[in-house]
């Protein structure tokens, strides 16, 4: 999990059970007012995002890092949707941005065996049951909590979330997903050239918080909402066969409760069997591992920097490699 405002990464390693420190590469170190966010991570390495729009990947366990070719003033024009990382080898990988507005959007693809971006490619609509037939989509929706409080759905306090997406590959073709601005999950397959968008898991005034992963090879997708006085949070799948989405696992409501009336937002990531959800809100913070297996959920401890605890808005998982090259021109910690 990243911090923005520390020089390095905290990672929560799940086989020991422990927290560990990972320097940022000396590239960011050096460039302090580049506000490099991570967006995406794969086979061993992590990518950034600059305010600028530009992207460094790096390898944190061996501080080897790369900064990319510039995208192009086309590409950075427009609406940057979902960053997705895919690692091809441990010697290369691909990092893929979609971009636009729906219903129009657009793939750029860069290749580290060739150290160069590939020409833009528009996808389209495909006419499917995934699709709404309403246009709710596209727009934020607001509501008045009982309070009287102005509630957004689908807050994002992580500014690395707004590009949040996950890849998985299905009949032998990679599919991203990413969510929409109004929380509604598409899916834009690579080899087809095409996406399609999947029906609301929840009516719009129910939902608080959504993030989607990707587990056990599919893409699921993780909701905190609030009704009746109480807080739940779910793991969801979409099953193809009924077109409808379905519960897989709950949070005890002895856990959830806590969440209620918090405004919280959640920042999710998958690993093998095992789900980590960060829970977010100006007043509060909570960390659990979830293990899709068992169905045990665990709080983790805090993580504490000069006795104060810090808050993570930021969740990518990776498998620490040494051998994890982020490109020919990399360089060195």
């Amino acid at each position: 999990m990243v911090n923005p405002h520390l020089s390095q990464s905290i990672v929560f390693d799940t086989a020991e059970k422990n927290w560990k420190n990972l320097n940022y590469p000396l590239l960011l170190q050096q460039n302090p007012n580049c506000n490099a966010i991570p967006v995406a991570a794969a086979g061993g390495l992590i990518c950034f995002r600059t305010n600028s729009g530009d992207f460094i990947v790096c390898n944190p366990v061996t501080g080897s890092c790369q900064e990319l070719p510039s995208v192009g003033s086309a590409t950075l024009s427009q609406n940057l949707q979902a960053v997705a990382m895919i690692s091809s080898s441990k010697h290369s990988y691909k990092l893929i941005l979609v971009s636009g507005e729906l219903p129009r959007l657009c793939v750029k693809i860069y290749d580290s065996s060739k150290n160069q971006w590939e020409e833009e490619v528009t996808i389209c609509q495909k006419g499917s049951s995934f699709l709404e037939s309403d246009s709710t989509g596209d727009d934020t929706m607001y509501f008045l909590s009982k309070a009287g409080d102005v509630v957004a759905t689908n807050m994002q306090r992580s500014p690395s979330k707004q590009y949040s997406s996950v890849v998985a590959v299905k009949d032998g073709e990679e599919i991203i997903y990413f969510l929409s601005p109004a929380g509604m999950v598409v899916a834009c397959n690579l080899a087809q050239k095409c996406f399609s968008e999947y029906p609301r898991l929840l009516p719009v005034f129910f939902e608080y918080s959504i993030d989607v992963i990707e587990c056990r090879g599919e893409m699921m997708v993780v909701v905190l909402s609030e009704f009746l006085e109480s807080a739940s949070l779910r793991v969801w799948r979409f099953s193809e066969v009924d077109q409808a989405w379905h519960q897989i696992a709950s949070m005890p409501p002895s856990m959830s409760h806590e969440f209620y009336g918090k405004k919280a937002d959640i920042n999710c990531v998958g690993c093998k069997g095992q789900i980590l959800i960060c829970v977010n809100s100006s007043e509060f913070s909570s960390y659990v591992l979830f293990d899709l297996g068992t169905n045990k959920w665990v709080e983790l401890p805090k993580y504490f920097v000069d006795g104060e605890a810090k808050e993570f808005m930021s969740a990518f998982s990776f498998e620490p490699r040494i051998e994890a090259c982020v490109g020919e021109m990399e360089t060195m910690l």
